[in-house]
């Protein structure tokens, strides 16, 4: 027969999860993504309490946020530039800003809180990086997981090499010996630098995650969600309209093939009938809106 695609073959991981696991999910957009789905498969997770976060360095200052536990204040707080008037601080996600400081540390506060005890609880950490590129704060020099829209005079922007990265990700993984990690590159190309400056952000991506999976083989796997969009799925029919995102489509692939690789097929019937529930749960909310 004819083949008219690259198939990525993927064993089953050598990190599995069950129904009985406790999943924290961090880093890119494509994590939101992974954390929707499995909370739909019936999994116990939580997903990105900062919010969206795409490089190594903002992954780790996440987790040693929660590990401290340490409330954020006032002092935290950031008016988001360019005319956006909400608050946030640089350790966030512009999609955790509200319309005032108060509002905004009860919502975050609250969120570290039960993020931190969920820490403290999870087996599992799943990450996916989106980009070896960084901005520093000036005034502190600090690595921030979001610029909030400031002017980029205040920030130094830099990248890691693989060396780091691989560091970055080794020190996490040493520090928790009781989780579990399931590492994958986020598949949404970064393309404001063009599209070689994504390759090579990427591949030192790939190749640091390589180097902490043979350094911790029995308790780091990698996913190749990476190679499911660029080469299984290379057709511009599987992206969104600004062909950079994946499809609805393309999602529910990879989250498929994401559950061949991590879950044993014994759980796989329950799975099925937690996504049939979700979708059924779904179609109820959308005719009580109508």
């Amino acid at each position: 027969m004819l083949k008219l695609q690259t198939n990525i073959d993927i064993a089953p991981g050598t990190v599995q999860i069950t129904h009985d696991s406790r999943i924290m999910v961090l880093g890119s957009c494509f994590a939101d993504n992974v954390g929707e789905y499995l909370r739909s498969a019936g999994f116990d997770c939580m997903t990105n309490p900062f919010g969206t976060l795409y490089n190594p360095v903002s992954v780790t200052n996440a987790v040693s946020r929660m590990l401290s536990g340490t409330p954020f204040t006032e002092d935290d707080c950031v008016e988001i530039g360019a005319g956006n008037t909400k608050f946030c601080t640089f350790s966030h996600h512009t999609g955790f800003s509200r319309d005032t400081k108060e509002e905004f540390l009860q919502h975050a506060n609250d969120t570290l809180s039960r993020a931190a005890a969920f820490w403290k609880s999870c087996d599992t950490v799943i990450i996916t990086l989106g980009t070896i590129r960084c901005f520093r704060l000036n005034a502190t020099g600090e690595t921030v997981a979001n610029c909030l829209k400031h002017p980029a005079a205040e920030f130094t922007r830099y990248a890691l090499d693989a060396a780091t990265v691989s560091t970055i990700l080794e020190r996490l993984v040493g520090r928790f010996p009781d989780k579990r990690f399931i590492l994958t590159v986020s598949p949404i190309r970064h393309l404001a630098d063009g599209a070689h400056a994504n390759q090579i952000s990427k591949s030192t991506l790939l190749l640091a995650e390589d180097a902490v999976c043979a350094a911790f083989p029995d308790r780091c796997a990698y996913f190749p969600a990476y190679e499911l969009l660029l080469d299984e799925l290379r057709d511009y029919r599987f992206y969104a309209e600004d062909l950079v995102h994946p499809s609805p489509t393309a999602i529910r692939y990879i989250c498929e093939r994401f559950i061949d690789f991590a879950v044993a097929p014994s759980e796989h019937e329950r799975i099925a009938a937690a996504l049939k529930q979700h979708r059924r749960n779904m179609h109820i909310d959308n005719l009580n809106r109508r």
